[in-house]
């Protein structure tokens, strides 16, 4: 699966996906992360992203014009017919339907998903004519779009196969089931760990070895997402 995350800050990009699942994910060659320059879209000798907004106010605004550009060069060589199926653009700003294990499930059955990502004081509202979908993380304030674009790269890589050491891992994981689902609660060794005079031990159930048990304290000990 191929992730196009196109940004002015594209060592962002490459420094995380160097690292730890994604930069093995990439070495099997089952997910490639390309970072694109939206600078490299521009025409003037600045190479220019930004400009003031129109009506006043404060802050900058993303032109629409490179993106524009940006996005003509991913999608070059692609059938029209075949796109919407195989890919998808994603828009990350603040306006956007909540990213959710609901819809990194969607994303994960794609070929290929890129990203649009902001800075300043956001976008020309025309570049939301180009694209297919418009995404948040949550309802908080970043500077960019840069790491909305890693978390949900991250969370759809972990859904593909091969990617996880132990594909069961993603079955049972916190909101594999819902939107609410916590997974149960984990120990490991020590056995009881004490602080303070004070001793903190791991439920007898899980040093059984009955693993119908253990079964079913899990089920009874997952809980609902707090709201």
């Amino acid at each position: 699966m191929r992730f196009n995350i196109i940004t002015i800050f594209p060592d962002i990009i490459d420094s995380y996906t160097n690292e730890s699942i994604l930069k093995r994910a990439k070495e099997k060659n089952l997910i490639e992360v390309n970072a694109i320059n939206l600078r490299d879209f521009t025409e003037d000798k600045h190479k220019t992203t930004d400009d003031a907004p129109y009506g006043g106010g404060p802050g900058m605004v993303m032109k629409v014009e490179p993106i524009c550009k940006a996005i003509q060069h991913v999608r070059a060589g692609v059938k029209a017919q075949d796109f919407a199926s195989r890919q998808a653009v994603i828009l990350l700003s603040p306006q956007g339907a909540t990213f959710t294990q609901k819809k990194a499930q969607e994303f994960s059955k794609l070929e290929e998903i890129t990203f649009i990502c902001g800075r300043y004081e956001g976008f020309d509202a025309r570049v939301s004519e180009f694209v297919d979908e418009e995404i948040s993380i949550g309802n908080y304030v970043l500077s960019g779009g840069e790491l909305p674009a890693l978390v949900i790269t991250e969370a759809v890589s972990r859904l593909i196969p091969g990617v996880l050491g132990d594909q069961e891992s993603s079955v049972e994981e916190t909101f594999s089931k819902s939107d609410n689902y916590i997974e149960y609660p984990h120990y490991t060794r020590p056995e009881v760990f004490e602080v303070d005079e004070k001793k903190y031990s791991v439920p007898e159930i899980l040093l059984s070895g009955d693993h119908e048990k253990i079964k079913k304290w899990r089920e009874k000990n997952a809980q609902k997402k707090k709201e």
